[in-house]
């Protein structure tokens, strides 16, 4: 996995539209936006998340396991609203975040 800067990442990357909770959560994390939105565009294997018309996309990379939360707005826009990573061998950097809640306080 590599590093990104602190400046470079952008909330329409990719021609999706990525909220700051998921930008943010990518710089703590060391997770690289392009990584991302591979993850997001040509997954391993996807989820039906508890929320309504949420998914969970992840993709391995590098023996790192890249999860991301998308869900379509209003508008028919992606919106990716969290990021983060595992490591293969089952250590999360991930802080084990109770999902539905997690929507709960991106969406209000």
């Amino acid at each position: 996995m590599r590093l990104e800067g602190k400046g470079s990442v952008d909330n329409k990357f990719g021609g999706v539209i990525w909220t700051n909770h998921a930008l943010a959560r990518m710089r703590e994390r060391g997770i690289k936006q392009s990584d991302a939105w591979a993850t997001w565009r040509a997954p391993d294997q996807s989820r039906y998340a508890n929320s309504k018309n949420v998914w969970v996309y992840h993709k391995t990379l590098d023996n790192v396991r890249i999860e991301v939360v998308a869900k379509k707005n209003e508008r028919n826009e992606w919106l990716i609203l969290s990021v983060w990573s595992k490591k293969s061998e089952g250590k999360t950097k991930h802080k084990g975040l109770n999902f539905t809640l997690l929507v709960k306080k991106i969406f209000g």
